[in-house]
């Protein structure tokens, strides 16, 4: 049933065209208009991105009605979520039809509004970017992997990056830069930006893809941390934190995360966000998602604890109003 082609006008035909190009916002606009010249009227056109926002890619479509993302996670075959993005434009008939493929095609969709990074990217970028803050600060990355395996996660931040490759990291972060660049505002960094620059640019470490990223990969062996983070990170030494404190800042930042993009209305639907955090990015199945798990805690309990970490670690662990509004009421979030 595959048709492999280099040739647009083999997509005529079509009535559904899903591109799966670079995050680069100039060939996902050469693309975009190489097929909407040879596709039908009426025909769909989604995006993959899994960051770059849909209402800004809709702008090189002459049918901004008919442009959707469908944001589908790696291993495709495999992963069983697909999230579906609505830009401003995008009709409640595209959205029909993007979410009857999805379901066509054996995933569970969850329909979100469109943000830079929407849901899940934004809400797996704060762990990741947890565990990059965590190894600038000088503490054991074998702890940091470690606490996220405690948590539940099948993967660790730092593997999570090598997987991806640095090298892919750090792309999309200079993406980001060039696209706040081209907005008027001043690009802020995070600290997976900052340590992915610094692996890549100076340290020539790019990941499992290069032959080695935070990890070595011995051919025939085992990973192992690279023992070069210690060398640059933790030169006296690994600094000494609770292991708990771990574990629940790679935890609670993910969850923090959510309910801002819930007080943002990106994710209207909790049970999506509880969905799309265990099947889509690894969030610890056993507590039931991102939402269930402030009903695990209880609400004034979760705000207790991130009040804690946010006096230790920094205002990003402050809740928001939202969760503090429901701990305040005792509510669920339900």
């Amino acid at each position: 049933l595959i048709t492999p082609t280099d040739k647009a006008e083999d997509l005529k035909d079509c009535d559904f065209v899903i591109e799966a190009v670079f995050e680069n916002r100039a060939v996902n606009a050469a693309v975009t208009k190489e097929a909407e010249a040879v596709l039908a009227k009426d025909a769909i056109f989604a995006s993959n991105t899994s960051s770059l926002p849909i209402t800004e890619l809709a702008e090189a479509s002459k049918r901004p009605a008919n442009f959707i993302g469908m944001h589908f996670f790696s291993p495709a075959e495999k992963m069983p979520l697909v999230e579906i993005i609505c830009g401003k434009k995008t009709s409640k008939d595209a959205l029909a039809k993007a979410f009857d493929l999805g379901i066509l095609l054996g995933k569970k969709p969850i329909v979100v509004n469109d943000a830079p990074g929407f849901f899940t990217t934004r809400v797996i970028g704060a762990t990741i970017t947890e565990g990059a803050q965590m190894v600038i600060e000088g503490i054991n990355p074998v702890l940091i992997e470690s606490a996220a395996a405690f948590n539940g996660s099948p993967v660790g931040p730092l593997t999570a990056l090598d997987e991806i490759s640095l090298e892919t990291a750090y792309k999309n972060g200079k993406q980001a830069q060039d696209d706040e660049k081209a907005l008027g505002r001043k690009p802020v960094n995070n600290a997976t930006f900052d340590l992915v620059e610094k692996m890549v640019t100076k340290l020539d470490r790019k990941g499992k893809a290069y032959g080695g990223g935070f990890y070595d990969y011995p051919e025939g062996g085992k990973k192992t941390i690279w023992p070069g983070l210690k060398a640059h990170y933790a030169k006296k030494g690994y600094k000494e934190v609770p292991f708990e404190d771990i574990k629940d800042r790679l935890v609670f930042s993910q969850v923090i995360e959510a309910v801002k993009a819930m007080e943002e209305g990106v994710i209207e639907s909790i049970a999506d966000g509880n969905i799309g955090s265990i099947m889509g990015i690894g969030f610890p199945p056993h507590v039931g998602g991102v939402y269930q798990c402030i009903n695990h805690w209880g609400a004034k309990n979760f705000v207790a604890r991130a009040n804690e970490l946010a006096k230790k670690y920094g205002k990003r662990f402050e809740p928001p109003k939202l969760l503090k509004d429901k701990a305040k009421k005792n509510e669920q979030f339900v």
